[in-house]
């Protein structure tokens, strides 16, 4: 032990679900350290009964726990207080999670663990992946249980060690099976609920990829402790960099191919984009390059650089990458000769890293599109070169008439500022029309011999030569940061547009007005409407907002949504940048409609599916249980009316006894038939209400002949939403099923789970089970085991009882039985508290 300025080590023992072993091992640290000669007390462990875990505490020194009472009753809970005042070196915590009984020092355990640290006291504990509070979300989609006892993932970050404790499911299934972790009560619930094989091996992964992170941070903290800056290529980690071109999809499946190689690698897509923010890609170009690296198992990424080539070394060192995928250059030989491309860059510079360049169809040129030229306006254009003509003009013959007034350098720097005017107005070829002829004007108006092209003077002659030169180079910078600013302006405005398209829906979900009503403000407009065409060729307002159009002609602009649906505006802006905005808005209408239309169809398809499934159950209850019961009225009815035979009356009452409990059965079946038809025409709907479990079932089982020997297990206040009725008759013919093929000395068991907001009721029987394969076709019609009779009589099947189940909104399914049988869980939704 420590003193206590110095803070105790903490020694994690992590598991992916309980039973794997966490505590056991944690005891046999704690009987380690012991035999070294290390004080070592239990500061608390849970044993749950289990004897390896018991025989492990047998030489370990044990604090008595703690005696809280809360609200009538005494807690244990570990006794912090006795633990300081002893003072060892190292004290065994079981369950870090835990919430302490009010009344203690600390609400978690894991803040009792800290304060044992802050003493200086060494601390080994356990915990279970679930348990982390990062991944409490996803735990509860894997088992469908919300663990309310989490520990902050820093807490356990923060650990010296952490040591996995694995088990392949299969294992830690036999463990359970064999009564190692729970008592035999619970074990057939586990095994059918949280410990099925496909929950422990996502848990299992999630495990094992979250303790390989801590590893990777830890590497990382040592490499930047220790100021490595090399590549250790522990995992196969590519970075593909990507310029937006056609190529980009080439260079990202190849990263994806060598990524897959070995186990464990990954690769990264990455996208440099420049400071000033003008990209040359769009942003649906860049949305598709995101789908595509996830389509591929990549994850992407945008960094902002100058300096592509720099920007990408720096990304690949931060992420430990240890190849770079680049494309080759499109550039020609010469451009490359003259000056290096990217790739030719980060070779150069790459270190360690290596650097594939990939061939493309696009490479030197093949191919490669010759980005357009942005142009300006006509009338800006014929504006630039009126007053490249006329503004030279008219201010050399107003200094031509000051000439005493001034030197040829004033009048030069005047003229030049004409020029880089004239660049600013009508752009590039406008301005070396304006610098040629200031040139020409300073020949002939203000330098000797006046009013000809000839110049006496040498040096003036060359001072009007670099003027032309030098107004030209000015003319050519002007018109080009003008450009790009223009260009900047534009994918401003166009991203601030599609922000707030973005938001409006974000906001609106599908409503087509406040798409509208965004529109009408984004553009200025007076009003907006989606418009319908009718097969008359009238226009049909779908949804409108202010001042809207009635007929695409009302509009001042508008676009298409589809053949027959347009978007239409009055007023506004008009100009081919507002235009491409509209056609986004229209795009987005379209996919509310759509939308809109899949919802509904879905909702058909679902009605219908549903009355097929209905239509289904129907028809195998009408062709599987009628039989009987018509059969033996007939055979009774035959028998009284015949004359070969006199029956006594006891033998008549017997028969009269058949007919009626015959006539019984076909009036329950022909009434669920009618009422199962009505549901399914949409005449009725299924009457869903808050139905007791335990005296639904003894309800159900008491006509069943053999019903004694049905073991109801089951909470007096375990409830669950469902149609008594059709819930009576799932029930009825599941237990009447499992008493044909089960022992005739074998108990049927049924007992509830509630597992969160579902409730799970299970009929299990002890019979000759069926095939994995089986589990499922066994809920066709007509289905028996082995499709034989094993027993006289008929019963409406497991096809019947899916059926009316997932009616009422439930699901059925088969598992065997431990230790031989079968068991069918019908899984129906728990009542919530606002419900009742």
């Amino acid at each position: 032990m420590g003193t206590a300025s110095e803070r105790g080590t903490l020694r994690v023992y992590l598991g992916a679900a309980p039973g794997v072993g966490k505590t056991f091992a944690m005891l046999d640290e704690g009987n380690r350290r012991l035999t070294r000669g290390t004080d070592v007390v239990v500061g608390y462990v849970e044993t749950h009964g289990r004897r390896h875990t018991i025989d492990a505490l047998a030489d370990l020194a044990v604090v008595p726990r703690a005696e809280i009472e809360y609200r009538g009753t005494v807690q244990p809970e570990m006794d912090l207080a006795a633990i300081l005042a002893r003072r060892p070196e190292v004290v065994l915590v079981d369950e870090l999670a835990h919430t302490n009984v009010p009344g203690g020092w600390h609400e978690k355990r894991w803040q009792d663990v800290e304060a044992l640290r802050d003493a200086g006291i060494d601390v080994v504990t356990t915990v279970n992946i679930q348990h982390l509070e990062s991944l409490n979300d996803v735990t509860d989609a894997i088992t469908g249980v919300r663990q309310r006892e989490t520990v902050p993932d820093e807490v356990v970050r923060a650990a010296d060690q952490i040591e996995l404790v694995d088990m392949s499911p299969q294992a830690l299934r036999r463990r359970l099976a064999h009564g190692n972790v729970y008592a035999a009560e619970k074990v057939d619930a586990a095994l059918h609920h949280y410990f099925r094989e496909g929950n422990l091996t996502a848990l299992r992964e999630l495990a094992l990829l979250w303790l390989a992170d801590r590893v990777d941070e830890g590497m990382e903290r040592y490499r930047s402790e220790h100021g490595i800056r090399g590549t250790w290529a522990t995992r196969e980690r590519i970075v593909a960099a990507v310029t937006g071109g056609p190529e980009s999809a080439t260079l990202m499946r190849r990263a994806a191919r060598i990524a897959s190689r070995r186990a464990g690698g990954e690769w990264l897509a990455l996208y440099v984009t420049r400071h000033d923010g003008l990209s040359a890609i769009s942003p649906d170009r860049l949305a598709e390059l995101r789908a595509k690296t996830d389509e591929l198992g990549g994850t992407f990424h945008t960094l902002v650089g100058d300096d592509a080539a720099e920007a990408i070394l720096a990304f690949a060192h931060a992420e430990n990458a240890d190849q770079v995928i680049i494309g080759a250059s499109r550039r020609g030989r010469l451009s490359t000769l003259v000056r290096p491309g990217i790739g030719e860059r980060v070779i150069g510079a790459s270190g360690d890293v290596d650097v594939h360049i990939v061939t493309h169809d696009y490479a030197r040129g093949r191919g490669a599109a010759v980005p357009g030229e942005h142009r300006l306006g006509a009338r800006r254009r014929a504006a630039g070169f009126a007053f490249a003509l006329l503004a030279p003009t008219l201010l050399s013959l107003a200094l031509w008439w000051t000439d005493t007034l001034h030197g040829l350098p004033f009048e030069a720097m005047l003229l030049m500022a004409v020029v880089v005017a004239t660049a600013l107005i009508g752009g590039l070829v406008p301005a070396v029309v304006s610098a040629v002829l200031s040139g020409v004007l300073l020949n002939l108006l203000f330098t000797s011999p006046r009013y000809v092209l000839t110049i006496a003077d040498p040096e003036n002659a060359l001072a009007i030569a670099l003027f032309v030169v030098v107004g030209i180079a000015v003319s050519t910078v002007v018109d080009h940061s003008a450009r790009r600013a223009a260009e900047a302006r534009r994918a401003r405005t166009e991203a601030d547009s599609l922000t707030v398209l973005a938001h409006s829906l974000l906001t609106s979900s599908d409503d087509l007005r406040g798409l509208l009503t965004s529109a009408s403000e984004l553009f200025g407009a007076e009003g907006a409407a989606v418009l319908h065409r009718a097969g008359t060729g009238e226009w049909r307002t779908v949804a409108a907002v202010g001042h809207a159009p009635t007929t695409i002609e009302d509009g001042q602009i508008s676009t298409s949504i589809d053949d027959r649906t347009a978007l239409a505006l009055r007023g506004g802006m008009h100009t081919g940048s507002e235009r491409s905005l509209l056609s986004a808005y229209a795009a987005y209408a379209k996919v509310m409609s759509d939308r809109t239309r899949a919802r509904t169809a879905e909702i058909d398809r679902h009605r219908l599916a549903e009355a097929d499934r209905t239509r289904t159950a129907l028809l195998a209850a009408v062709s599987h249980d009628l039989r009987s019961p018509l059969a033996a009225v007939k055979a009774a009815v035959s028998s009284l009316r015949g004359t070969s035979v006199t029956f006594s009356p006891e033998d008549e009452a017997a028969l009269l006894e058949t007919i009626e409990e015959s006539a019984d059965r076909l009036n329950a079946l022909v009434t669920n038939l009618l009422d199962m038809t009505r549901i399914q025409t949409g005449a009725v709907t299924v009457h869903l209400d808050e139905v007791g479990l335990a005296g639904a079932v003894r309800t159900a089982v008491a006509p069943l002949d053999h019903g004694d020997r049905i073991v109801i297990d089951i909470d007096e206040e375990a409830t669950a939403i469902a149609d008594p009725g059709l819930l009576d008759r799932v029930l009825a013919n599941i237990c009447e099923n499992a008493l044909k093929y089960a022992p005739d000395d074998a108990d049927i068991r049924v007992d509830v789970a509630v597992l969160g907001d579902r409730v799970l009721t299970r009929i299990a029987d002890t019979g000759a089970g069926i095939g994995h394969e089986d589990l499922e076709r066994i809920f066709a019609p007509f289905q028996r085991l082995g499709d034989v009779p094993g027993k006289d009589g008929v019963g409406l099947g497991l096809a019947v009882a899916r059926g009316l189940t997932e009616a009422m909104g439930g699901t059925i399914a088969t598992e065997p039985t431990a230790g031989g049988g079968l068991t069918v869980a019908i899984d129906l939704p728990r009542p919530t508290e606002e419900a009742r």
